[in-house]
């Protein structure tokens, strides 16, 4: 039995060799929040990874190279994060994915670009791509290319001149409410209550209670998804009735699903949703669901397209290059023409922020409805 065994492990590596070329797996490495307040995020990005994996192993790889991913927990802790990234870079691989808080790329991304590794990650901290890193690339919108968009629509949609704004006490929290307060000045809005909750919170009866006293025109609500859904709970059974506006994290699918009906009237600005009038995004979305049974979040395409900006930046060079491949990223339009799965139109700029189209949404009867596409800052 054991020639018979020898041969057939043998024909197996012949077969892997003939369907992905003569190059050994192309890898990647993925430090993720997949427990702790965070897992949500870290779950969701980590499930599109892995589907945008399997589809273009399927199709013959990258330049004839299978993808493979490890996947390490970073707990939504920072400390955690900081460890398991230099634990994945004494590994050497092509690229390193995630984390998506915050406060973890923070402490993180000086060990990705010590290495001269490219990391891209799911955070939205302005400060991120502000530092001169230049191995750090995003999936998403800053907060310094939303927040501006958020503040005239409160200014011109809403017509709202006083606003309370409650924000989250991390990395993620206070450079949005820094970056939105700046905006806000701009239109002469009055910050009525600037209110910081915790991570993890699930009391928000005296933080309502503050919005409900400081009487403002509309709401600003900036913190992690339980307590975006937690929070809006609240807001209703306190009966606060004006607009209440925020981003992704206000209006995303596990928020609705968390939130129930309070979520209903809830609006805010979406770099990326499954609920985009895109075909691409509409076919990622049911792709996503026959896999893995549930609608994502914009965690999940965060994750999803993090791989096909490496498949088209490593087939743009021509050669698997983990040295040569932030500057290759730097300043290239992936087009949804040539690259379906990038599902839109993207630029990355030399801060390593990306340009696209993106979306308003208000959350109606229970789904995300968008109510106006926004196009590219730089056509």
């Amino acid at each position: 039995m054991k020639p018979v065994f020898l041969a057939s492990a043998l024909l197996a590596t012949i077969m892997t060799t003939a369907a992905f070329g003569q190059g050994a797996p192309i890898k990647l490495a993925n430090v993720a929040e997949l427990s702790g307040g965070g897992a949500t995020v870290g779950t969701n990005w980590k499930n599109g990874i892995d589907l945008a994996i399997e589809e273009i192993n399927a199709k013959g790889g990258v330049l004839g190279r299978k993808l493979e991913v490890t996947h390490a927990d970073s707990q939504s802790n920072p400390g955690v994060a900081r460890a398991q990234v230099q634990k994945a870079l004494d590994a050497e691989p092509y690229v390193l994915l995630g984390p998506g808080y915050s406060g973890s790329v923070k402490v993180t991304a000086p060990l990705a670009a010590e290495a001269g590794i490219t990391q891209i990650m799911g955070g939205e901290a302005a400060e991120l791509t502000q530092s001169g890193n230049r191995f750090l690339f995003r999936t998403s919108f800053g907060q310094q290319s939303s927040m501006p968009k958020v503040a005239k629509y409160i200014n011109d949609d809403l017509k709202a001149k006083s606003v309370a704004i409650v924000w989250v006490n991390n990395d993620f929290g206070k450079g949005g409410r820094d970056v939105i307060t700046k905006e806000f000045a701009k239109y002469n809005i009055k910050v009525a209550a600037d209110i910081s909750t915790e991570a993890g919170q699930a009391d928000f009866a005296a933080d309502v209670s503050k919005i409900k006293a400081a009487a403002p025109e509309a709401v600003f609500i900036y913190v992690n998804e339980e307590e975006s859904a937690r929070i809006l709970k609240e807001l209703k059974r306190q009966g606060i009735t004006v607009p209440l506006m925020g981003e992704t994290t206000l209006v995303g699918q596990k928020v609705i699903e968390l939130a129930g009906d309070a979520a209903n009237g809830a609006r805010g600005h979406v770099g990326l949703t499954t609920d985009a009038p895109v075909e691409l995004i509409k076919a990622f979305r049911d792709k996503f669901v026959k896999k893995y049974n549930y609608v994502p979040d914009h965690n999940g395409l965060k994750g999803w397209l993090a791989i096909y900006m490496i498949k088209a930046t490593t087939e743009k060079m021509g050669k698997v290059d983990s040295k040569g491949f932030a500057d290759a990223l730097h300043g290239f339009t992936i087009t949804a023409a040539k690259e379906p799965g990038i599902l839109m139109d993207a630029t990355f700029d030399a801060n390593g922020d990306i340009d696209r189209q993106g979306f308003l949404a208000e959350v109606v009867e229970g789904k995300q409805v968008i109510k106006q596409v926004l196009p590219k800052l730089n056509n």
